[in-house]
């Protein structure tokens, strides 16, 4: 499921969000999914509480995962919204380099460029 590479310079709690965010894009983590205990997490991993608790703060912050108290920590369908606005978003980019003239590498590298 997750695994930490101690050694990466990207923080633990980092690894952890991302990992989760690409399982939840992919599906691999669907919508209603249940997420392990930050306890159980942490100890799975050898990381510390707080840095799974980081995490998953992160990850409601982004709407991608719910906390029903003490029922848990669950996927959240706000996730699937987020994608379908990227996508609409996307698609009216693309509509509006077209209409300027603009060709596909030219509006690839503009991309880039804005999310740097």
């Amino acid at each position: 499921m997750i695994s930490i590479d101690a050694d990466s310079p990207v923080p633990p709690f980092e690894q952890v969000r991302t990992t989760l965010a690409q399982q939840m894009a992919d599906r691999t983590l669907p919508v209603g999914t249940r997420l392990p205990t930050v306890r159980a997490l942490a100890a799975d991993l050898g990381i510390a509480v707080n840095t799974v608790a980081r995490a998953y703060r992160e990850l409601e912050a982004a709407g991608l995962v719910e906390t029903r108290g003490r029922a848990g920590t669950f996927v959240s369908a706000a996730g699937d919204q987020r994608l379908s606005l990227a996508q609409d978003a996307a698609s009216t980019f693309a509509d509006t380099v077209r209409a300027l003239g603009i060709g596909r590498t030219e509006a690839l590298e503009i991309v880039s460029a804005a999310l740097r």
